[in-house]
C-alpha cells in the first residue's frame, strides 16, 4: 500500500533511508560514510521534513502487509533552477527485498500525480552516475539533462539529472 507520509512515520523513513543507502551504495561511496549513517539522525531529519512540509512538496511511503514502511519517495519544486524543469523527484528509496515488484513505479506515480495537482509540468531527478538504479529512470524514458559533482564522505562523485519535459509523459510510461 502507498500513501502520503504522516506524523509518526519518521522512524520507518529513517530505517529505509539508511538501509537503502547501505545496500545501494556499498562499493560506490566510502564505506566509512555508510558506517556512520545513523537511524537517529535520519529520524530527526524526517521528523523535521514531515513537520515542515510545504504546500509545494510531499513525501509518500509504501508499506508491507504488516504496516511497516518499506520505501518512500519525495518531491516538490526543482531546487537548482538551472535546467528549465519546474518539479523534482527529490528521493526514492526502497528496501532491496521489495525492489522489482513495481512499488518504485507506484511511488514515482504518486509523486508525479501530486506534482501535476500542484501545477507542475516537468520533473527531473538526480542520481549518482554509478548507481545501478539509473536503469529504472532510463526504462521510463527519462532524458539525461545535466551533470554535476557532489561530495560524499570526502570524495567527489558525478551525479546525473534525468528529466521528463512533460510529467504526463512520465505517467504514461508508468501506466504501461
Amino acid at each position: 500500500m502507498t500513501r502520503r507520509a504522516k506524523n509518526g512515520d519518521a522512524k520507518g523513513l529513517a530505517r529505509v533511508h539508511v538501509d537503502s543507502w547501505k545496500t545501494t551504495y556499498t562499493g560506490i561511496v566510502p564505506e566509512t560514510y555508510l558506517q556512520d549513517l545513523s537511524y537517529d539522525n535520519r529520524e530527526k531529519m524526517w521528523e523535521r521534513g514531515i513537520d515542515q512540509g510545504s504546500e509545494r512538496s510531499s513525501i509518500f511511503v509504501a508499506e508491507n502487509t504488516y504496516g511497516d514502511i518499506i520505501g518512500f519517495a519525495s518531491g516538490g519544486p526543482e531546487r537548482t533552477k538551472k535546467y528549465g524543469y519546474d518539479g523534482e523527484l527529490y528521493a526514492i528509496y526502497l528496501l532491496k527485498e521489495y525492489q522489482g515488484q513495481q512499488i518504485g513505479k507506484q511511488l514515482v506515480q504518486m509523486v508525479a500525480n501530486d506534482l501535476v495537482e500542484k501545477g507542475f509540468q516537468s520533473v527531473l531527478v538526480w542520481v549518482l552516475a554509478d548507481n545501478p538504479s539509473r536503469k529504472f529512470y532510463e526504462s521510463l524514458q527519462a532524458e539525461e539533462v545535466g551533470k554535476k559533482e557532489i561530495e560524499i564522505g570526502g570524495e567527489m562523485f558525478e551525479e546525473i539529472a534525468y528529466g521528463w519535459i512533460e510529467i504526463e509523459a512520465l505517467l504514461g510510461k508508468i501506466k504501461r
